[in-house]
């Protein structure tokens, strides 16, 4: 019997809490309804809260609540993990609202929705774009916040994920070869662009190993008058790449295509 007595319980707390929630819904006492979203808020049901909030802004528009309950929609949004809809939400916050109450949270949340939002590396990257920006708008504004360091956590992520893309991008090229065109020079460039944009990446050693590898390759598949030209190039590239990382993890390889460049430009 004992066994029945918890799940019974819970069952009678749920059928009580909706019922007092649907309550709430038929009420047309707006300050109650005001009141109990704010609770659901601090409760985290946040679910509950967007619901009794969407009907309660439009109402409270021009009103001393208008500020407040905009803001705690958004927060409501976000903690449901509905980040699309609070990136608007915020963003309508801080533009109705640009020396408001809560406008250093909400271009906080705003970025930060629009970061938790933004797709995989293999997707379309506007949204991350749009991140990014937001996070710059934040720290420009309030770059004494105490919300900056996460902000900044938040852009060096944003940031990894386009180096990322830009990685995919280079091998795609480097394994495409001479496919249809010197898609080699592509790998080359796109890794050099990465390098400049995305100086401190945690893939930046790849980004310069594909570089020596495409050259390497240029220079292998050369006609016979360009092969010592690009072969020197290999070498010069080999010591860059070991100069910047001396305990590089493709300082093996990096060997192999420098004996070969020395004995290709000898002769």
């Amino acid at each position: 019997m004992k066994n029945y007595i918890v799940p019974l319980f819970a069952f009678l707390l749920l059928a009580t809490s909706c019922n007092e929630f649907n309550k709430v819904l038929k009420s047309t006492d707006y300050d109650y309804k005001y009141e109990y979203a704010k609770k659901c808020y601090e409760n985290k049901k946040f679910y509950r809260g967007y619901t009794l909030l969407e009907e309660l802004v439009p109402i409270y528009k021009g009103t001393d609540k208008a500020e407040e309950s905009l803001y705690l929609m958004g927060q409501c949004y976000f903690g449901s993990k509905d980040y699309s809809t609070a990136a608007q939400t915020f963003t309508t916050y801080y533009n109705t609202y640009p020396k408001g109450e809560f406008t250093e949270l909400a271009r906080f949340y705003s970025a930060k929705s629009y970061y938790l939002d933004s797709p995989d590396p293999r997707l379309d990257q506007s949204q991350n774009y749009r991140a990014i920006n937001e996070v710059q708008m934040f720290l420009e504004y309030f770059p004494q916040s105490e919300k900056a360091k996460e902000a900044q956590d938040i852009m060096f992520e944003l940031q990894e994920k386009l180096a990322y893309k830009e990685l995919l991008n280079a091998r795609l090229y480097f394994n495409l070869g001479n496919y249809m065109g010197n898609n080699y020079l592509s790998c080359t460039i796109v890794s050099q662009n990465a390098i400049k944009n995305y100086p401190f990446s945690k893939y930046k050693e790849e980004f310069a190993f594909l570089i020596l590898k495409a050259k390497y390759e240029q220079a292998v598949n050369s006609i016979a008058e360009k092969k010592a030209e690009r072969f020197r190039d290999v070498a010069d590239e080999v010591y860059s790449y070991k100069n910047e990382f001396p305990e590089g993890k493709f300082m093996k390889e990096a060997g192999k295509m420098l004996d070969e460049a020395q004995k290709n430009v000898k002769n």
